[in-house]
């Protein structure tokens, strides 16, 4: 009970209100600004080749059926990596430049890190972490032959074990206290990027979700490094990765297989990110009070609902991955039509088979609700598009009486709650920012909330990571159809729950997401992704 009232009293202290904002510094000290790229000092280095793109349709980020499987190979796992978590490309002013990632993330600043478990697969074997700026695995550990045969045999197919961790400090040095949320979120994304970048390899991806974080730790010989306090990295999620024609695989891993990595030696230690810290205690006892203990493995059925493939794209599946950016300012007048606006919200369904939600990671419990600024076809207005419609009596039990929940089409779990321009309210609840107003559509994600953590406090992860996957895929829908996405961490929590008449915590805002098209500015130039590594021969 403590720790979810703990957990509760972190959610509630760190939502943002007109009269004051979530603490942070109230200023950036680029002095202290964290270094984005966590470098293992002292490890072997495999520099991975960096290959060109082979070119699926655009469908096969959702339908592994249209992709041929690949076997596990150095260059097939480089591609893999390369599109889940490497560099897009580099923007530059006149005396700045920065990266950008396939994974979006707060801020661009990026507190994931990626680490493979590779049981002797070809000539690859051992503990990495991938190197997204090097493109490259510093290899931690070495596997024993005997260990890798009892993983392989255990999930009764070939395969990685892939673990995203968080680093909390480099988004709590722009957020503070918020921080926590930002990086569960930037979770969330990233799996959306694993489960496509596997997708176009042919390979399925399933959360172990009866892993403790004890227990990733351990695998990860994390529990023998010695961080600097204040850039403490900590685990969040594993996967098992494994060719399509596996129908299934185990969602853990048996506890001596993982004592077994207590004899594993591990080699190298973290790079300093920042010469100073700030420690913001809350975001440490959150961590504390939302670990996840081993639990037993489940799996989640979502059903077969058909996709609802309308407006074709043009572009292939690598280029959607690879053209992703964040709007940063919308031009205000671009509509788009309702035929893709049902299409693009259709992909944030989840369905047994069709990435990314087959990654299983949680139950459904997030809908949207949605202004509609500029749809062809649609009245503007507050609409919401319930995505698990065994929610939908819930949802009306718990929002404002005066929704009329006027069914749009007959198929389709799209509801009018309220006709009339919601431009200006947008943007108030944003944090008053115009990109929530300036696009075609905004929308909250309101998620299920106490009943959820009541009894497992560490699900608070969990629907954030539900959050962040659903705006991966509205990124990519943007993309695919020559518009733009933007996620939106800065809302102001209190004023959504008014507006929409919740006022219990049965219900909660997460995030927000706006699409439409964007305003690029012509001061920013455009370089190659690697091109450092070419520069200096590397």
């Amino acid at each position: 009970m403590e720790a979810l009232n703990k957990t509760i009293y972190y959610h509630e202290e760190t939502k943002h209100h007109p009269h004051r904002l979530a603490r942070s510094l109230g200023y950036l000290d680029w002095a202290n600004q964290p270094n984005p790229f966590r470098f293992w000092e002292g490890c072997e280095r495999i520099d991975l080749p960096l290959l060109k793109d082979p070119s699926h349709p655009y469908e096969a980020l959702y339908d592994y059926r249209k992709v041929n499987t690949e076997k596990f190979t150095l260059e097939s796992i480089s591609k893999f990596l390369e599109l889940a978590l490497g560099l897009s490309a580099w923007k530059a002013i006149p005396g700045s430049r920065w990266s950008v990632r396939m994974n979006p993330s707060s801020g661009n600043l990026h507190p994931t890190e990626g680490y493979l478990i590779i049981p002797h697969l070809g000539n690859l074997e051992g503990v990495f972490h991938y190197n997204p700026f090097l493109h490259a695995l510093e290899k931690r550990a070495s596997l024993p032959p005997e260990l890798s045969r009892r993983i392989k045999d255990f999930f009764g197919s070939e395969g990685f074990i892939f673990i995203l961790t968080s680093i909390p400090w480099r988004e709590a040095w722009k957020y503070g206290e918020r921080a926590y949320r930002y990086c569960l979120l930037d979770t969330g994304h990233a799996i959306g990027t694993l489960r496509f970048s596997a997708n176009l390899k042919g390979w399925k991806v399933k959360y172990l979700s009866g892993l403790s974080d004890k227990e990733l730790n351990l695998l990860l010989g994390f529990d023998r490094v010695s961080w600097i306090e204040g850039e403490e990295e900590f685990p969040e999620c594993a996967f098992f990765v494994f060719p399509k024609e596996i129908e299934d695989v185990p969602r853990t891993l048996p506890e001596e297989v993982i004592r077994e990595f207590e004899k594993v030696r591990f080699y190298g230690r973290p790079n300093v990110l920042s010469k100073e810290r700030v420690i913001w205690e809350i975001i440490y006892e959150a961590i504390e009070d939302t670990e996840k203990p081993r639990t037993e493995e489940f799996k989640v059925i979502y059903g077969n609902l058909p996709l609802l493939n309308i407006v074709p794209s043009y572009m292939s599946a690598e280029e959607v991955i690879r053209k992703r950016r964040s709007g940063m300012a919308y031009d205000g007048k671009t509509y788009i039509n309702a035929e893709l606006f049902v299409h693009a919200l259709d992909k944030t369904i989840p369905r047994d088979g069709f990435s990314p939600f087959d990654v299983e990671i949680t139950p459904t419990f997030v809908n949207l609700f949605i202004f509609v600024h500029r749809v062809k076809g649609l009245r503007r207005g507050l609409y919401c598009f319930v995505r698990n419609e065994r929610m939908l009596e819930e949802l009306k039990r718990n929002t404002s009486p005066e929704f009329i929940w006027e069914k749009v089409y007959e198929d389709f779990p799209l509801y009018l709650l309220y006709e009339g321009d919601f431009r200006e309210i947008a943007g108030y609840v944003a944090c008053q920012q115009d990109i929530a107003s300036d696009s075609a559509f905004s929308l909250g994600m309101i998620s299920l909330f106490e009943p959820v953590i009541n009894k497992n406090p560490w699900l608070y992860r969990h629907i954030h990571w539900e959050a962040g996957l659903v705006g991966h895929v509205l990124y990519l829908e943007a993309t695919a159809h020559n518009l733009n996405g933007t996620g939106i961490g800065c809302f102001f929590d209190d004023v959504m729950h008014e507006l929409l008449g919740i006022k219990t915590r049965k219900f909660q805002d997460l995030y927000h997401f706006t699409f439409g098209k964007a305003v690029e500015d012509p001061r920013i130039q455009t370089i190659e992704p690697y091109f450092h590594l070419r520069k200096k021969g590397l």
